[in-house]
């Protein structure tokens, strides 16, 4: 089965289009948490950081929510069906504008992170353990993402997007009882150690094969239902 790369791109941008504006106030919001981060002082470090955890896990629920849940709510497949679209199309254009539209902020926020970490002082230690936990975020974004794409129950996706997303905090904890990677945090040096390589290269490993997985398993299939 090939794929209809034209009707894929525009079920692409219209995701995009129908999205910008609230994904731009994300943007903003994050804008603000780095700001509060490069002030370098305890509480605004402390403010930063949850107000940069609460805008990342927003946007990667708000991302699936809106594009999936609220519209299969709303019966849209119903019209995407009258398309020339076939599964393997519907599939790649949702998995692709979800990835770009939780993409985008999180590139954005991930980088203006690092920056901020490098170029404010702030340790240089926190430059790893900060990609740690975007990896983690990744991974439940692709989890949460996989499950919505695959069950219909709106009860179950939820719970699993939030789930993914609360053990966050559990993962950072696990994270400073990991002496590893714990004892160099308040460095001013970026310093990998095989803990911390190894959980990197995990999470993101494992994020690309659930999102492989979702995609070979819908474009199995000869209709949608």
């Amino acid at each position: 089965m090939s794929l209809n790369t034209p009707v894929v791109r525009l079920l692409v941008a219209k995701d995009w289009q129908l999205f910008q504006k609230q994904l731009a106030l994300y943007v903003l919001a994050g804008i603000v948490a780095l700001c509060l981060l490069g002030l370098a002082k305890p509480w605004s470090f402390y403010l930063g950081s949850l107000l940069l955890l609460v805008v990342l896990v927003a946007a990667a629920c708000f991302s699936i929510s809106t594009s999936l849940m609220v519209e299969r709510k709303e019966q849209t497949l119903a019209f995407v069906m009258s398309l020339p679209v076939s599964p393997l199309d519907f599939t790649v254009a949702k998995l692709a504008g979800n990835l770009l539209t939780f993409g985008v902020p999180l590139l954005v926020i991930g980088g203006g992170t690092l920056a901020t970490i490098l170029f404010t002082p702030l340790p240089d230690g926190l430059f790893v353990y900060s990609l740690l936990i975007f990896a983690y975020i990744v991974f439940a974004y692709s989890v949460s993402l996989a499950v919505t794409m695959t069950v219909e129950s709106e009860g179950w996706n939820t719970f699993v997007m939030i789930g993914s997303m609360v053990l966050i905090n559990p993962f950072i904890m696990g994270l400073s009882q990991i002496k590893a990677i714990s004892s160099h945090i308040e460095k001013d040096a970026i310093v990998w150690t095989t803990p911390a390589a190894g959980i990197l290269v995990g999470l993101l490993l494992a994020s690309i094969v659930v999102i492989g997985i979702t995609t070979w398993h819908h474009a199995r299939k000869p209709a949608f239902y």
